[in-house]
């Protein structure tokens, strides 16, 4: 750690004093590794864990004395442990705001203490500590340059000495090399994916920027200046010995909408610093921002005005180099695919003809004959030869000079000059006619200016100015040239994320939402085409939300072409991947739209005609938008209003795996409300669910056993996957260990599954536990829970007990004790403490060291964690050899359980008391739990109305009668009177528990006394006659000391 915090951890270098860390993405990273390592230091390795530092820990907390709670001393503005070292000192103290630590028990306890402010502990813990090795083994450890030979020291102490307390350094020393080792590659890892910049790539960037610098309105900065203009011989402006901090520049930009900003430029990137200091002429270089890849990025933070201003500079900010292919694409298309452009033109013959010659002067266009590419023709967006057509273009000619786009414009600047498209017979071209896009206003100046913008950065690459280029034609074209545009867009390789960010940042994405609000088919089906692909990049699904995308694509869901509609749910499906585009579709009433697109005539036919096919194809869309919509949940209870349950059920009868993947998605998105748990069993779904559960797809596969995970919480569904058959199939699947998917889904059917005994008896016969115990190893955590939680279910029958033994499944299970995942831990606790019910799994259990590693789960903070390991606990105490000698070797032990009883969770309370039960069997135990305040605690929680928690704690009150004055201590602190009132309880095992515990309370006379007032004669008297021979004995030997107590008090009043 000490190797890792000098070499690796950004610390500042400017100002005075010993420097602070940096609040940077690697630091970040290093706490975060270091204080999980701290915080389960104490789990993974108990003993090592009470070892007391050679000196404390210290530094200035934020945290107040209120945080500290069981455990702890709490006097005044003073905290302290009640845990102490041997010298009696407290190994946690709080004085003012100083903390002084000396064990990674209390750090590991601090830590779960300090919560959200864990990274600030642990930051201000290391500023204060640069080499927290030295303090906690003693200066010979500590981190030194050139060759460590600490470790080899250690290793010859240890050998000489024997000495326990060298080999736990050593121990502790090795854990600490190993997390220092583990925190260097990480940030070897992080610092390898940093872009560094560099002095020619800032000054690039800045020459750019000042092409838009001035006072103008419209100007992105006011000005931008270097803060000295003496260069170094390596580009550098800055001084050396801040160049030895990787510093290049300093730069002062003033924006048009904030102060005056003073930003360094270093190698790690563009940050804010102090600015010049008041009297002097120098600079404060401390840090006072994040730290952003470039001056561009980090403007756009920092002055709205900027980014404003910047968009309006349409595509002057960049340098656009030659894309050739691309262009003669749009600017030279075959006649014959646009025979009717001379219908849609209306301008001078001979301006065009120049234009044209000029632009052929300018580039050199090959002379082959260029043609539409297969993908324009495969999209059914060619431009139409048909008569109809021609006709209607020619109407349209007599109507208007230009046909223009019904656009509803926004905000974004969209030119509405028209393309205009010249004949071929008209010029000397080769047989070929040009697109040409001009707009009134540009001259040949304001061409020229735009290529000496453009110049200032060439590091975009081609794909980018080729979308540049096509967005002038996509913006100010007629139908006819739009659609080409859309068609050559889509020559691009769409998925690439580069292309992506290029619609956006050119102002494409804005014309293609306005292109679905248009009247003309082709456009919108074109737009969609590319919206469809876009939007599965992130910023681009937010962007469409932003622009208004989705209210458009809702409407375009009551179109009658169910092209367009197929489009239009398949792009809302990319989309309504985040809460609000799904809050969105639900509030313009999407959702009732989708469920329409599954209605149709089709469903469940095996052989598909064209017409079938479409409407499969329509209900496939619809599904996937309801699938990616369904993650919400008011999502889910509008499809269920709209009637999507019994439609998707009608889907799930096809045997087309296009169609069943989407819709058996939706139907395991939704099986985790009960309404959909309920109408999946009642519409007969498991059936078709267990069917598919054979499917040659693996992700239906998936997605079917995740739906019986989900619905196997209910008993009648649970009935239902075994009278279907559907236990093999899963018992099957459990062999395909390669897809982690796949085998989550399948494994926690099997989980959920195995909760009826009946499903267990099938599953032993189908192999499938032998199965689950071969995948207990190397496999996500997400799996393992599902696959220990299953083995839990299982173990409750003796014959899969014995199986999982000889099938050598204890000790991975024990080795699974030491995870930390919550949910994990949950089910691995149930599962060892279910194989301990047998004395030949519990030999193996206490062999390697289980009983100790469910002890100190007891530690964790989740309660559902703490109850699992104490009830797993309680047969482990019972089968295990000199269970007394073994629970008093656990240091602290008895103490901590004991401290559960002031937990408020009723399971928590419920299992203790349990453990407590059997802890109490044994007398030396018992006295020990006495001390530690047992009877007051069991005292405190008599009055409850839980029959769980009843049962144990009156079972618990029993045994700890047993030792000295617990009895007569028990009715002191008002225990016995609660206790007569769970005689009137349903339960008959409450009953039995609390007649045991009343006969030990009545060996004390004052006992007798409160169980009579309380009318305790007239209830133990029913259960005389009980059936249960231990409730009789026990009703019928408290009824027996009330009545000698009565006796006694008769004689000695009467004589």
């Amino acid at each position: 750690m000490g190797a890792a915090l000098a070499r690796a951890a950004q610390w500042t270098a400017a100002g005075s004093g010993t420097g602070t860390l940096e609040i940077t993405p690697l630091n970040a990273s290093l706490l975060n590794q270091i204080i999980k390592f701290a915080e389960d230091f104490s789990t993974r390795h108990p003993r090592e864990a009470e070892f007391v530092f050679r000196e404390p820990l210290e530094w200035k907390t934020q945290l107040g004395c209120s945080v500290f709670g069981e455990g702890y001393e709490i006097n005044g503005a003073t905290v302290q442990s009640e845990a102490k070292g041997k010298d009696g000192q407290p190994l946690l103290l709080l004085t003012a705001s100083t903390l002084r630590v000396r064990s990674f028990d209390q750090l590991s306890c601090l830590l779960q203490i300090a919560k959200e402010k864990k990274l600030k502990e642990a930051q201000a813990c290391l500023e204060a500590n640069r080499d927290p090795i030295v303090k906690i083994l003693g200066p010979e450890c500590g981190t030194v340059e050139g060759e460590d030979t600490s470790m080899l020291h250690l290793l010859d102490k240890v050998k000489k000495d024997d000495d326990p307390e060298t080999e736990m350094k050593m121990k502790i020393f090795l854990l600490l090399h190993q997390l220092d080792l583990q925190l260097l590659n990480s940030s070897l890892k992080h610092i390898s994916q940093d872009v560094r910049l560099n002095p020619a790539a800032i000054n690039n960037e800045v020459n750019l920027l000042k092409n838009f610098c001035g006072k103008g309105g419209d100007t992105v900065l006011e000005s931008l200046e270097y803060t000295s203009d003496y260069t170094f011989s390596n580009g550098c402006r800055a001084p050396p010995w801040r160049q030895v901090h990787g510093e290049i520049c300093y730069l002062l930009i003033k924006p048009h909408d904030t102060d005056p900003l003073y930003i360094t430029c270093s190698t790690a990137g563009v940050f804010l610093n102090g600015g010049e200091l008041e009297g002097k002429n120098a600079i404060d270089y401390e840090r006072k921002s994040g730290v952003y890849k470039d001056i561009v990025t980090f403007l756009r933070e920092r002055s709205p005005r900027f980014v404003e201003n910047m968009a309006k500079q349409e595509y002057n900010f960049f340098k656009e180099p030659t894309y050739e292919k691309n262009y003669q694409r749009m600017e030279a298309v075959d006649a014959k695919v646009s025979g009717q452009s001379q219908n849609l033109c209306d301008f001078n013959e001979k301006n065009v003809c120049e234009n044209v010659k000029s632009s052929a002067a300018k580039r050199s266009i090959d002379k082959k004959k260029l043609e539409p590419s297969m993908k324009w023709k495969n999209t059914g967006l060619s431009v139409s030869h048909s008569d109809k057509a021609a006709k209607k273009d020619t109407e349209d000619e007599g109507r208007s000079s230009t046909v223009s786009l019904k656009i509803r414009k926004k905000a974004s600047g969209i030119s509405s000059a028209s393309l205009k498209i010249q004949p071929a017979s008209k010029c000397k071209t080769s047989g070929r006619f040009e697109v040409v896009s001009e707009s009134s206003s540009e001259t040949e100046e304001d061409e020229e200016q735009r290529v000496r913008h453009q110049e200032g950065n060439t590091d975009l690459p081609s794909e980018y100015w080729g979308i540049q280029k096509l967005a002038k034609y996509l913006k100010g074209g007629n139908p006819t040239a739009t659609v080409i545009a859309l068609c050559s867009m889509r020559d691009f390789n769409l998925a690439q994320e580069t292309c992506q960010l290029a619609i956006r940042d050119t102002g494409c994405l804005e014309v293609l939402i306005n292109l679905l609000d248009t009247e003309e088919i082709k456009c919108q089906i074109g737009s969609l085409k590319i919206l469809k692909e876009i939007s599965q990049n992130t910023r681009i699904r937010h962007a469409i939300a932003d622009l208004g995308g989705l209210q458009i694509m809702v409407k375009i869901l009551d179109s009658p072409d169910k092209d367009i509609k197929c489009l239009a749910a398949e792009t809302i499906a990319n989309v309504a991947r985040f809460k609000r585009a799904r809050r969105t579709v639900r509030q313009h009433g999407g959702i009732k739209r989708l469920v329409g697109l599954l209605e149709c005539i089709s469903v469940g036919s095996t052989r598909l005609t064209p017409y079938r096919a479409k409407d499969t194809e329509t209900a496939r869309c619809g599904a996937l938008a309801l699938w990616s919509c369904s993650k919400s949940i008011k999502n889910k209870e509008a499809i269920h209003k709209a009637g999507g349950i019994p439609l998707l059920g009608r889907w799930l009868k096809c045997t087309h795996a296009n169609i069943l993947i989407p819709v058996v998605g939706t139907l395991q998105e939704c099986a985790s409300e009960p309404s959909y748990r309920l109408a999946i069993r009642t519409e007969g779904m498991i059936e078709n669910l267990v069917k598919n559960l054979s499917s040659e797809h693996e992700e239906l596969q998936m997605h079917c056993a995740s739906a019986i995970f989900k619905c196997a919480e209910d008993k009648e569904t649970r009935d239902l996957v075994r009278q279907h058959g559907g236990l093999q199939p899963l018992s099957v699947l459990l062999g395909n260990s390669e897809n982690k998917q796949l085998l989550a889904a399948v494994t926690g059917a099997i989980w959920k599954c195995a909760i009826s005994g009946e499903n267990v008896s099938k599953f032993r016969e189908y192999k499938a536990i032998e199965a689950l115990v071969g995948l207990l190893t190397d496999q996500p955590e997400e799996v393992l829970v599902n696959i220990v939680g299953a083995l839990g279910e299982c173990c409750q029958e003796p014959i899969n007990r014995t199986i999982i033994r000889k099938c050598g499944g204890i000790p991975p299970l024990v080795k699974l004790l030491t995870g930390t995942d919550q949910a994990l831990l949950v089910n691995v606790t149930k599962a060892v403490g279910a194989c301990a019910t047998e004395p030949e799994n519990m030999m193996i259990i206490d062999r390697l060291d289980g009983v100790r590693l469910l002890w100190s789960l007891l530690k964790n903070p989740n309660p559902d964690v703490q109850a699992s390991a104490a009830w797993a606990i309680c047969p482990c105490i019972e089968n295990v050899k000199d269970a007394g000698e073994m629970v008093r070797s656990f240091v602290g032990g008895l103490e901590l359980i004991v401290n559960l009883l002031k937990s408020k969770n009723k399971e928590v309370l419920a299992s203790v008391c349990a453990a407590i039960t059997n802890i109490a069997k044994d007398e030396e135990n018992l006295a020990v739990i006495t001390d530690h305040g047992v009877v007051p605690l069991l005292s405190k929680l008599a009055n409850t109305n839980n029959d769980k928690l009843r049962r144990h704690l009156a079972e618990a009150i029993s045994h700890c009668c047993m030792w000295g004055s617990n009895r007569v201590t028990f009715g002191e602190t008002k225990a016995v009177a609660p206790l007569v009132r769970y005689l009137k309880s349903n339960d008959p095992s409450v009953h039995r528990a609390t007649a045991q515990a009343l006969y030990q309370l009545s060996e004390d006379p004052n006992n007798c006394i409160t169980m009579h007032e309380n009318g305790v004669v007239k209830l133990l008297l029913a259960m005389v006659g009980s059936t249960d021979e231990t409730l009789q004995e026990a009703a019928a030997g408290c009824i027996a000391n009330i009545r000698r107590l009565a006796l006694a008090t008769e004689k000695a009043k009467y004589g």
